[in-house]
């Protein structure tokens, strides 16, 4: 039985071309993901620029309500008289 070359079958480029199927099937699988994500999770541009001028709002109203504290005593407590 002498063979000639003919019947060999090369399967690297059915195995390869396999793997990129896949590779692109998990690929578009996960970028159907993260779409799904960003729309359930995700805050547009607007929203969040509200958000941050809403924080800023917030502590200029906390700073402004700020008790001035005497930078002597340091303790914000008021000195008592020493009773010797």
């Amino acid at each position: 039985m002498v063979s000639d070359g003919g019947n060999i079958v090369d399967f690297s480029k059915l195995r390869k071309s396999s793997k990129d199927d896949r590779k692109r099937r998990e690929r578009a699988e996960k970028e159907a993901r993260a779409t799904a994500n960003r729309v359930r999770f995700g805050r547009s541009g607007a929203e969040k620029k509200l958000a941050k001028r809403e924080q800023e709002r917030q502590a200029r109203l906390h700073e402004g309500n700020r008790r001035d504290i005497p930078a002597e005593s340091g303790s914000g407590m008021p000195d008592l008289p020493d009773q010797d």
